[in-house]
């Protein structure tokens, strides 16, 4: 069975990256990339690390499979230390998504209220320093692009199972890029009043086990119109459980997320972006129909890249996490002015992942 393994963790110039608060980190691994095939090859030498380091990724203790070649180290990066998965429960039953109706505002209200809303974005990057406006991103396509699983990153019978893509580019001309946070470990109310103010849609992917002591947080994320994704319950690196763990960590995530929140989640990204057939079956058998990665991870103070040219292209999709001063160099308001600051200055927009799939 053919493993795709996205990366692990190193350490910059040796030095130790600092221990979580509230214990919950353990020591980094080894950052790597899963190798590409013909082309694909070049895009891995300048691939993401993740911002978590697994537990029992190749070349740490417990770990299975070779080892891959290191990926530019980072300071800000931290381990998630995973509890033992329990044991395997029920898949549950898909509920379909909602539809929601084209807006019907004249067309004199909508231009006062599109005036009224580029005062307020005005006044909203003013006030949380950004460089400039936040551009507005263009209306989601009618016709949803084909997504497809990106070359290299297939499993064995992908196709023929009709397993979940993975991708890390959603395939659009328009000049768009989508911001995806992770795990759910900070919970600062600054970053939910400057999204909620400044009007920037994102998705989350979230773990359970980091939720579960403040699950009003991301109630009030859901309010604000954010999708709560699967992330698995533990953040276990994936591989190296077998399908009914894999499926119960999956699949159980999926049944707290809709217990919550009420709506079972499409998307799911595993940890460390590393799976196998196991996870992508899992994840199937409970409902899960997309597996976005990234292609561009964001920190306070820097950015990663999975391209060679380390470019920004559209459709690409942004991954950060939520940390703060525990962590990085800053709050994860600081994160997203870094973010915003980049892309708005290259001409791009924040768009919903959702409404292109």
């Amino acid at each position: 069975m053919r493993l795709v393994v996205q990366n692990d963790k190193s350490h910059r110039n040796g030095a130790a990256v600092r221990r979580r608060r509230r214990g919950r980190p353990g020591r980094a691994g080894r950052a790597g990339q899963a190798g590409f095939r013909g082309g694909v090859a070049a895009l891995a030498a300048a691939a993401i690390a993740s911002a978590c380091a697994p537990a029992g990724s190749p070349g740490a203790p417990g770990g299975t499979g070779p080892a891959h070649p290191t990926a530019a180290p980072t300071t800000s990066r931290q381990p998630l230390k995973a509890p033992p998965p329990a044991t395997t429960q029920t898949p549950p039953t898909q509920t379909p998504p909602t539809q929601t109706r084209p807006s019907q505002t004249p067309p004199a209200q909508k231009y006062r209220s599109g005036k009224s809303a580029l005062a307020a974005r005005a006044a909203a990057a003013r006030r949380w320093g950004l460089a400039r406006i936040p551009l507005t991103p263009p209306p989601p396509p009618l016709t949803k692009p084909k997504i497809t699983t990106r070359e290299g990153f297939e499993v064995d019978g992908h196709e023929e199972l009709g397993l979940p893509p993975v991708f890390t580019t959603v395939p659009t001309k328009q000049r768009v890029v989508f911001l995806t946070i992770d795990d759910g470990a900070e919970k600062d109310p600054a970053f939910l009043r400057m999204m909620n103010d400044l009007q920037v849609p994102y998705t989350a992917f979230l773990s359970d086990y980091l939720i579960k002591d403040d699950y009003g947080y991301f109630k009030r994320m859901q309010r604000d119109g954010v999708a709560l994704n699967n992330h698995t319950l533990h953040h276990p690196y994936l591989p190296a459980l077998s399908y009914r763990r894999q499926q119960y960590e999956i699949c159980a995530m999926q049944d707290v997320i809709e217990e919550r929140y009420g709506k079972r989640p499409l998307l799911f990204r595993p940890p460390y972006g590393n799976y196998n057939r196991d996870s992508l079956r899992a994840a199937k058998s409970c409902g899960v129909k997309y597996v976005p990665l990234w292609n561009e991870e964001v920190f306070v103070d820097h950015w990663d890249y999975r391209e060679w040219d380390r470019s920004i292209r559209p459709g690409d999709i942004v991954l950060t996490h939520f940390r703060g001063r525990g962590d990085w160099k800053g709050t994860m308001p600081d994160m997203i002015r870094r973010f915003l600051n980049k892309v708005t200055a290259e001409g791009y927009a924040v768009a919903r992942l959702e409404d292109y799939l």
